[in-house]
């Protein structure tokens, strides 16, 4: 916008100038010429009274001390002052008796005819092209000069008034990127013109309405978890009075996993600041622990379950408790949406960059066509749900098509 600005002023000023530059540079090289052929005229009109006297000696005097070469045809047919051979203007004017400018390839020709006693004399001066343009190229130069200035401090003011305007809209897009990033605080000044200033007003007026939208839809979550924990207490309580007590330990810990998920929950919910804070973890720790956890089940139903996961901590830019929702996200599609009996693996490789590349894949049916990757849809015959959670930690989110068999999910998660 800044480059269009200061091209539009550019062309308006070009076409400003030239509208008066044109006109008044035609005007400088026509004054010139009639300077020139004024001065000639001034010359002859000097030499016209002492041609009609007849005085010889006063005429050769009076035309030898010209500036400008002249010359006097006499009715004898003797020339006086500058050499020259009667041109057809002379001679035209001494048949008519009536002064002449002729133009000729050297110039201007001015003839005056001046009737004696004697008969006719004519007075011949040639005002050259060079007389005629003399000083016009340098007149030229200095209002092309003139012009390139003016452009160049059109150009300079524009580029100024350019800035202003694009400050505060560089301003804005910065403030919006910000609110895109989660910063819910970032808030724009508003400067500049005023439908800048009212643009200004309104995304600060939209930021605070996200803030209190979000800050009001995180107590509503807050408030839900907290009445998850009564009957997440009496459950802890029916299992402890169960008689089998693996059966009890079972419910219990079962039990403590979903009341932990709660608290994480209200701590994500009620989390001070709008900034997201960088937190990190082992995924190996992490993942060994969930997929132990998801063993036990998997051993109630029939399942396999192989993990290859690598011998030293694989640090992540992503907290534990995030990295563990979103494998429980996909362990639990898992044993949702496949068969008892269904094979599944689990797959945590390090990346030479940093972070880790983690992969769940089951035997499955797989995938509807293209009806898992969408938020909140399962088609039932594979992992579907959940996805959007472990999208939410990864950096490239990946799912195989139907033709490969199966369902395979590939996160990217990001090094610290």
């Amino acid at each position: 916008m800044r480059a269009r600005l200061t091209l539009l002023v550019a062309a308006t000023t070009v076409l400003v100038l030239l509208a008066f530059l044109v006109p008044l540079a035609l005007l400088v090289r026509q004054v010139a010429a009639d300077r020139a052929l004024s001065r000639a005229d001034d010359v002859v009109q000097s030499i016209v009274p002492i041609a009609g006297t007849g005085d010889i000696d006063a005429l050769r005097l009076s035309v030898s001390a010209q500036s400008v070469p002249v010359t006097v045809f006499l009715p004898d047919g003797s020339v006086l002052g500058a050499p020259a051979a009667p041109t057809p203007a002379v001679r035209l004017a001494g048949a008519r008796r009536e002064a002449l400018t002729v133009t000729t390839g050297e110039g201007q020709e001015l003839v005056v005819p001046v009737l004696g006693a004697a008969g006719v004399t004519v007075i011949r001066t040639l005002v050259t092209d060079a007389e005629l343009t003399r000083g016009v190229t340098r007149a030229w130069t200095t209002l092309a000069a003139l012009g390139a200035a003016l452009v160049l401090l059109g150009l300079l003011v524009a580029d100024r008034l350019a800035r202003a305007i694009i400050a505060p809209i560089t301003e804005l897009s910065a403030v919006s990127h910000r609110l895109a990033r989660a910063e819910l605080t970032a808030r724009a000044d508003p400067t500049g013109p005023p439908e800048l200033r009212e643009v200004a007003g309104a995304l600060n007026h939209l930021a605070g309405r996200i803030q209190d939208l979000l800050a009001t839809e995180r107590e509503r979550v807050a408030d839900l978890s907290h009445r998850l924990r009564t009957p997440l207490t009496a459950l802890r309580l029916e299992a402890e009075s169960l008689r089998d007590p693996e059966e009890s330990a079972r419910v219990a810990s079962a039990a403590d996993e979903v009341a932990r998920a709660v608290t994480a929950v209200i701590h994500q919910a009620r989390r001070a600041g709008t900034t997201p804070t960088t937190a990190t973890c082992d995924a190996t720790e992490i993942v060994s622990a969930r997929v132990a956890f998801w063993a036990v089940l998997a051993e109630d139903t029939g399942r396999d379950v192989h993990q290859a996961l690598p011998s030293v901590p694989v640090p992540v830019a992503v907290a534990a408790d995030d990295l563990a929702a979103a494998l429980d996200a996909l362990l639990g599609n898992v044993f949702a949406h496949t068969p008892d009996g269904t094979p599944l693996s689990v797959t945590l490789t390090p990346r030479p960059a940093g972070g880790a590349i983690l992969t769940v894949a089951d035997s499955g049916p797989g995938f509807p066509s293209g009806a898992a990757a969408q938020r909140g849809a399962s088609g039932g015959d594979s992992t579907g749900l959940g996805l959007d959670i472990a999208r939410q930690v990864a950096t490239t989110f990946e799912i195989s098509p139907p033709s490969a068999g199966g369902a395979v999910v590939r996160l990217e998660i990001p090094g610290p």
